[in-house]
């Protein structure tokens, strides 16, 4: 009897060890959200439901996600959130549309979010974001929504960008931006608007 309880032991601490030991895309997930939630004031409490201790972040408001529980979008626009954007976003591997408009975002564009290769919209105009425009952004192959206007970004506009196949909007207005506006690539489709 004592052999069998001792085998249930070891049986379980096993298990145990290696269910902790394989992350699960929700955690991950969960924690690059989480933060997020961490390096932002949410004085409208938003972000209230965002638990760590959930596996799922999916079940948290403002997080869409697909059948496999991947996020694929965060609703944030208008929120009023104050802070940095987190590099750990980058690890939102399906995410498809970061919407961050209208808040007061300070600091860089983290250059992690280039990673982001199912991105069709990336929305982060009206805050207060410094820094220039991240090259990496030329990696998102998928994207078709470009919108940092208004924001305090500087420097020049990538070349790089000029890669964007897909892009259909491009909105950098209202910033510190300097030099000339590339023409070519998928550039040259769109007109000098303000």
């Amino acid at each position: 009897m004592a052999i069998w309880a001792q085998y249930h032991h070891l049986l379980a601490l096993f298990l145990l060890t290696w269910a902790s030991a394989v992350p699960t895309n929700a955690n991950m997930e969960g924690d690059a959200l989480y933060a997020l939630r961490r390096a932002v004031k949410d004085p409208e409490h938003v972000l209230q439901s965002w638990d760590p201790t959930l596996v799922d972040p999916c079940t948290w408001f403002h997080v869409t996600c697909d059948s496999d529980n991947r996020v694929t979008r965060l609703d944030l626009g208008n929120a009023k959130l104050s802070g940095n954007l987190v590099p750990e976003l980058g690890k939102l591997e399906r995410l498809q549309y970061l919407e961050l408009y209208m808040n007061n975002l300070v600091g860089p564009i983290p250059e992690q979010l280039g990673g982001l290769k199912n991105l069709v919209s990336l929305d982060l105009f009206h805050n207060n974001l410094t820094g220039s425009i991240p090259p990496s952004l030329s990696k998102l192959s998928n994207l078709r929504f470009l919108r940092l206007n208004r924001n305090r970004l500087s420097g020049t506009i990538p070349r790089e960008l000029t890669k964007l196949g897909s892009l259909k909007i491009l909105d950098v207005s209202n910033n510190d931006l300097c030099g000339t506006i590339p023409t070519t690539g998928s550039f040259s489709k769109f007109s000098e608007e303000r």
